[in-house]
């Protein structure tokens, strides 16, 4: 996923890497190439500690069973399933609360957000266009009032899945190199080639993909749409070999990760959110 730090980005960076990323700036790079507003790059970052941690450096070979561990099997109250890791942004960002909780007798994953973003992720390796139709359930207490998810500084949303993809880095655009160039440099690891969110929008259609305004190496698909089903659980599917093509323009590469966010680190706001298993599925035929 890609990078995001906090208002003290420059001072807290080493000079080396201040240096450069000021110097990206400098060049006239579009808004979403890290600039003196490093705060507001913080979903990229996220993205960027799901393929970076270290403790869930190691995929798992999913080729044969594209499944991650479902969230019921574990009791409430207790760790995460094997592979699941919660994962900050930095010491001085507020992470999302996630705990497992009872709800109605099955085992989900809840996450409270107060001003804060984080999320808790799994890495995977498999071919997606083996098992391309994502299911999973989730609910929301309530909307974010003033989130947009096309305004860099409103980026919020009460619920998404993240998946990340591997891919040709060869062909991508100066602009884009630049990026993952300087996300590297930040964090020592590579970045993914794309990301692919499905996003609880305020307003906006289901269906509707969703540029973030900081790069297009991160495109939000929207799963679930406006306050009618608030505070009741949603049980969706996604072709999302399909939603690839229509964000990307092309076939994903392998599936890397696959993580759970909940943020309102932007607004400022409250969020709540229930998640149910995630499942990966043979298209139907």
């Amino acid at each position: 996923m890609a990078a995001f730090l906090g208002e003290s980005a420059y001072v807290t960076m080493p000079p080396a890497m201040a240096a450069h990323a000021r110097m990206l700036s400098a060049a006239r790079r579009p808004a979403y190439v890290f600039s003196s507003r490093l705060a507001d790059m913080h979903k990229l970052t996220l993205i960027l500690l799901l393929a970076a941690s270290p403790a869930v450096a190691q995929a798992p070979s999913m080729e044969s069973a594209p499944l991650v561990p479902p969230f019921s099997t574990a009791p409430a109250g207790t760790a995460l399933p094997s592979g699941w890791m919660p994962i900050k942004i930095n010491e001085q960002k507020k992470p999302t609360v996630y705990d497992l909780v009872d709800d109605q007798g099955t085992v989900v994953l809840h996450a409270t957000a107060d001003g804060a973003a984080s999320l808790v992720g799994h890495r995977v390796a498999f071919d997606l266009k083996s098992a391309p139709v994502l299911s999973w359930r989730w609910k929301v207490s309530r909307l974010i009032a003033t989130a947009d998810n096309s305004v860099a500084g409103k980026e919020d949303s009460p619920a998404r899945i993240v998946l990340e993809f591997d891919g040709d880095k060869s062909k991508l655009s100066i602009s884009d190199k630049s990026t993952l160039a300087t996300g590297k440099l930040l964090s020592g690891r590579e970045l993914p080639y794309a990301t692919l969110m499905y996003i609880w929008s305020n307003s906006e259609p289901v269906g509707k993909v969703i540029r973030n305004p900081r790069t297009p190496r991160v495109q939000m698909v929207v799963a679930s749409s406006g306050a009618a089903g608030v505070g009741t659980w949603q049980t969706l599917s996604r072709n999302a070999v399909e939603d690839f093509r229509r964000a990307f323009g092309e076939d994903p590469g392998k599936l890397t990760g696959v993580a759970v966010l909940t943020d309102t680190d932007n607004t400022g706001e409250k969020a709540e959110a229930w998640y149910g298993d995630i499942q990966f599925q043979s298209a139907a035929r």
